[in-house]
């Protein structure tokens, strides 16, 4: 018998509101979006945005692991730069620090952020192409 494999499907609905921004639609959420040539500093650029879905990646990541690997947190936090090159354009590199408000040992951090690395779909998805690199402390 064929193993039958789960896909999680996403969808989302993006919306040119004017020259200055547009709209992002998700479940009963909204976002908007800077797609203004000159910028918006009002709302995230695509770039800020992936940069976002990686660390919402990060987070969630470790919401999930906590759990299984029994570690305690109280708080996470993600710092994150990247750089874009213009020819091609594309994100060159990306930067990261996960900062975690925990009393685990050095060992456990680096056990949480290997799972990570390893798990996580939006890294998975942009780590092949861009030179991601980070690391993991104690707040």
């Amino acid at each position: 018998m064929a193993e039958q494999v789960t896909r999680m499907r996403f969808h989302i609905e993006a919306r040119r509101v004017d020259t200055h921004h547009s709209e992002a639609a998700c479940k009963s959420a909204r976002l908007v979006l800077d797609t203004d040539l000159n910028g918006n500093p009002e709302a995230f650029n695509p770039a800020e945005l992936l940069l976002t879905a990686l660390s919402a990646c990060m987070i969630k990541g470790i919401e999930r692991v906590a759990p299984i690997l029994k570690f305690d947190l109280r708080g996470v936090r993600v710092i994150m730069d990247g750089v874009r090159q213009d020819v091609p354009p594309k994100m060159e590199s990306i930067r990261y620090e996960i900062i975690v408000d925990t009393d685990e040992s050095d060992r456990r951090l680096a056990l949480l952020h290997e799972n990570v690395k390893k798990y996580g779909t939006v890294f998975n998805t942009v780590a092949p192409g861009t030179d991601i690199s980070g690391g993991i402390r104690r707040l």
